[in-house]
């Protein structure tokens, strides 16, 4: 069995895979709210969802550094990758031993057609199909809470020491433009870091958004921020709008939350 992968890599099959490493945490989410649990031989340290993923599998290292050895041992029969999550080393590496999906996610179309090629791929396309129908009902319902609300300037912050915001080119700011948000970055590509003196200029902003993750963001850091900036300042669950799986069933009705 041939199967093409999100940047157009054939992943080439014996059979469907009994036994995957998945070293992306949402991905992994996926899996088991697709029924492959028992499939699962190995995940990241990041991998936080089921809260008993990482005392039920092996953990093989995190998103950007791996271990090899430890991979070696499982032997599975898939290894899961995002080209975002994880480097070309490590996928041009563990390609040369096993097969190797990489998902490239860039807004919910492509978060959708993951869920089906892991349907494909896994035998569980009745899941997958319920999954997809699921989430196009919650975007559907969240579209018409959205239409005319009004448009807000927003900077999406996910690290400090130093400041990085989400810039185009991310999952992230996909979202931020769902929820009719304009990111005052989006001229910035990918994660770019903004300094203090940049902080203090920022004209027009209406509201700062503190991630979750990758950096966790607290109370502190909120009222730094707004004393710096004289800006509405709110935290928000990263996982939402960065996880592009099974989470986003629910994404929508939490980002109804923040309007």
């Amino acid at each position: 069995m041939i199967y093409k992968d999100q940047l157009n890599r054939e992943v080439v099959l014996s059979r469907i895979p009994t036994s995957i490493v998945s070293l992306v945490p949402s991905q992994t989410e996926l899996l088991v709210d697709l029924g492959l649990s028992d499939c699962i031989v190995g995940v990241t340290k990041f991998c936080v969802h089921p809260a008993t993923i990482r005392n039920e599998k092996v953990i093989v290292g995190g998103t950007k550094n791996i271990n090899y050895d430890t991979i070696k041992k499982l032997n599975p029969d898939i290894i899961l990758c995002n080209k975002e999550e994880n480097t070309k080393e490590i996928v041009a590496c563990l390609q040369k031993e096993y097969p190797v999906h990489v998902s490239n996610i860039f807004s919910l179309s492509e978060a959708l057609d993951m869920i089906k090629q892991y349907g494909e791929i896994f035998d569980k396309q009745t899941e997958a199909t319920v999954l997809i129908t699921r989430i196009k009902s919650e975007k559907v319902s969240f579209d018409t809470f959205i239409d005319n609300k009004p448009q807000k300037r927003v900077a999406y912050f996910i690290w400090k020491k130093p400041w990085m915001v989400a810039g185009k080119d991310t999952f992230v700011d996909y979202i931020l433009k769902m929820n009719g948000f304009v990111n005052v970055f989006g001229n910035k590509s990918r994660y770019p870091e903004v300094l203090e003196k940049e902080l203090l200029t920022i004209k027009n902003i209406d509201l700062i958004l503190l991630s979750s993750e990758p950096y966790p963001f607290s109370e502190k850091h909120l009222k730094e921020l707004k004393n710096m900036t004289n800006t509405e300042v709110i935290l928000v669950d990263g996982e939402y709008f960065s996880w592009y799986g099974s989470r986003l069933v629910n994404a929508f009705s939490y980002f109804k939350t923040l309007h």
